[in-house]
């Protein structure tokens, strides 16, 4: 498939799903139209309006369509839900429920994403390696979901998207100075994963999520003293009674680990024994990462860890210690992903 030109590339991004109803504003008049571009008419400005479901079909005014547009004129914004947006919302009908979708331009799309996955705080350096890492996996995940009706939401299953509330001069910046420029393996936009902190050494791909890709390799991180690289967490045995759903719980053991440390799986025994995966584990019990040990307490267990994320790709503490110590965006990206590229997109 094509990639297309930077400058138009859109991004469509869904913002509420499985809902009944929908709040819908705009900064400036909006165009209202259906499916087949027919005008259904217009939304004043900063007068909402709520679309509502109706069995399979969307009701606007006095019309009942299975999709609705809200196209806001003169580079004006969108509120979708309980915020502003750049772009335009289409808004679909799905089993009864409906499923909103910010589409929104991608350079755009960044300036909002960086905001909210790194500090606008951090060095320039630092701001520009994230966003072509998110650059690239907003193309990534487009590419694989061109026949479905979005590309990514707006949570941490995919990238985290505020609309502009995250906006920042800084992040603006970082976006416009890497305009287009995706990080690619073969000629082909990457899996660029990333994470807040490894505790001192990434993960190979394959030992937490399934499939091995070349350039997702362990490498050593630059995390030491963030936030993340160590935690502790304390739990009782009633908390993990609650969490795991095994009473008088004994012994946790982990089973298997990585050659870095992370928990592949481990057997945790009380009144029956359960295996988990790492990842159950760690979602159970809402821990930071999945490299952690283990202590019996008198009153429960103790986990000790270190890292805040999966592990894999570009750590964002990692990538900040490296911006102060002089590396420039490039250098960072090629160490936390390995044999790689950066390319342009073509322009528009």
């Amino acid at each position: 498939m094509a990639i297309a030109p930077a400058h138009s590339q859109q991004l469509r991004v869904a913002i509420a799903a499985k809902v009944a109803q929908v709040n819908l504003s705009s900064s400036t008049p909006a165009v209202v139209s259906d499916e087949k571009g027919q005008k259904l008419g217009e939304l004043q400005p900063l007068q909402g309006s709520i679309v509502t479901a109706n069995n399979d079909r969307i009701e606007f005014g006095n019309s009942k369509v299975t999709q609705l547009w809200v196209k806001p004129q003169q580079g004006g914004y969108i509120w979708i839900g309980d915020r502003w947006y750049r772009g335009w919302v289409q808004v679909i009908a799905v089993n009864k429920q409906l499923l909103a979708i910010n589409n929104v331009n991608l350079e755009q799309y960044l300036y909002s994403v960086l905001g909210a996955e790194m500090s606008p705080t951090f060095p320039a350096e630092a701001l520009k390696a994230q966003a072509v890492a998110a650059r690239t996996y907003a193309l990534y995940r487009s590419r694989a979901t061109s026949q479905k009706p979005f590309d990514v939401d707006s949570t941490q299953s995919s990238q985290v998207y505020r609309g502009l509330s995250s906006e920042s001069d800084t992040t603006q910046a970082a976006v416009n100075a890497t305009l287009g420029q995706i990080v690619t393996y073969g000629g082909k936009p990457i899996l660029a994963a990333f994470h807040a902190s490894s505790g001192g050494h990434t993960e190979n791909v394959e030992d937490i999520w399934l499939s091995r890709e070349p350039y997702l390799r362990g490498v050593t991180d630059y995390d030491i003293g963030s936030p993340g690289y160590e935690w502790t967490q304390p739990f009782t045995l009633a908390q993990l009674s609650q969490s795991l759903k095994i009473k008088q719980v004994r012994t946790i053991v982990p089973d298997r680990t990585t050659q870095f440390g992370s928990v592949m799986s481990l057997t945790v025994s009380g009144d029956t024994t359960q295996t988990f995966t790492g990842s159950q584990f760690r979602t159970a019990l809402k821990l930071r990462s999945l490299r952690f040990t283990i202590s019996p307490t008198p009153t429960g267990f103790t986990l000790t860890g270190r890292g805040y994320g999966h592990g894999l790709g570009m750590s964002q503490w990692g990538a900040y210690n490296l911006a102060e110590q002089g590396q420039k965006y490039p250098s960072i990206l090629a160490h936390y992903y390995q044999g790689v590229k950066i390319e342009k997109l073509p322009a528009s």
